[in-house]
């Protein structure tokens, strides 16, 4: 060999995986020849919710034994947090294909028949790390024509940095929208896709030339307020912003209604780093959610704290 080379090694060539697993039971991975895995276990998808919002997983494994396990899935207020970061992989054996194609839609890496080995485990991280390479070379969402999860992550990072020079108040919502799921499948997906596209336009038609609006998920938006007086102010431009949105919107010759949840992360208060903040409005937003199942819109985070 020649002198000063460095040896291949495991543990310097293959980074270990922090992989979240919910369900009642998880398999010994540890001699896996995919790994290293640091492996987290919690019974339910409201301990996941929370473990998600303290943490970033590679990879989260979801359980859907049934129908209406998969179903719940889909509704889960704390999917776009977990797809935006990690590989999603579900476990569904008794899924029919129309279930299965819905999860995959939504941004789910696989749907196996049995518990993801380590392979799957391995292939299903390193896949998402070229999707999201990417849609970071795109730098925006086809779909809309924001900035996507990618750019608005660098537009933050070099703001944050100039903040730290030049210390002033900045807000993040995530903004959630239910309602598109149900335009594609009465409309047909193209329907939903122009639904999305008016939501975007609303809400870029609601904000400062200084704000930001990017696509961050299929139901998901982020708002950067660049400027603000105070947390009050990003309170206010949340409410407008769903009050915007609830308003009926017209597509394919129909009125459609959508229901809203948003989360608030306020700089300095909630974190310092771009990813950070939008750990903490994806969280809040994720627990406003579930007040709007039924309609009407719910904020969360920062303007909740006065």
């Amino acid at each position: 060999s020649y002198e000063g080379s460095i040896p291949f090694t495991r543990s310097t060539m293959i980074p270990t995986l922090q992989v979240l697993w919910v369900g009642p039971s998880m398999p010994g991975l540890a001699a896996d020849p995919y790994g290293p895995f640091e492996l987290r276990a919690c019974a339910s998808l409201d301990d996941a919710a929370q473990m998600l919002r303290e943490a970033r997983f590679d990879a989260v494994v979801l359980p859907a034994a049934d129908a209406a396990a998969a179903q719940a899935l889909c509704r889960w207020t704390a999917l776009s947090q977990a797809l935006l970061d990690a590989a999603v992989l579900v476990e569904g054996p008794a899924l029919d294909v129309e279930l299965a194609l819905r999860l995959i839609d939504l941004g789910a890496q696989d749907v196996l028949g049995e518990a993801p080995g380590g392979r799957a485990l391995r292939l299903a991280v390193q896949r998402k790390q070229l999707e999201r390479a990417a849609r970071k070379a795109y730098a925006t969402d086809l779909s809309t024509g924001l900035p996507n999860h990618a750019q608005l992550l660098e537009h933050m990072t070099h703001l944050l940095a100039l903040r730290e020079r030049e210390p002033a108040p900045m807000a993040l919502l995530v903004l959630r929208i239910e309602g598109l799921g149900a335009a594609s499948a009465t409309l047909g997906p193209e329907a939903a896709n122009v639904l999305r596209r008016k939501a975007a336009v609303r809400l870029r038609a609601g904000l400062r030339a200084s704000d930001v609006v990017a696509a961050i998920g299929a139901d998901s938006f982020a708002v950067l307020l660049a400027w603000i007086d105070a947390s009050s102010a990003a309170a206010h431009v949340a409410d407008k912003l769903a009050r915007s949105l609830r308003q009926p919107i017209g597509v394919a010759g129909r009125e459609q209604r959508l229901a809203v949840a948003v989360g608030v992360a306020d700089y300095p208060l909630h974190g310092r780093a771009a990813e950070e903040l939008l750990r903490v409005a994806l969280g809040q937003c994720a627990a406003a959610h579930a007040t709007t199942l039924g309609g009407g819109s719910a904020r969360a985070g920062a303007a909740n704290d006065e």
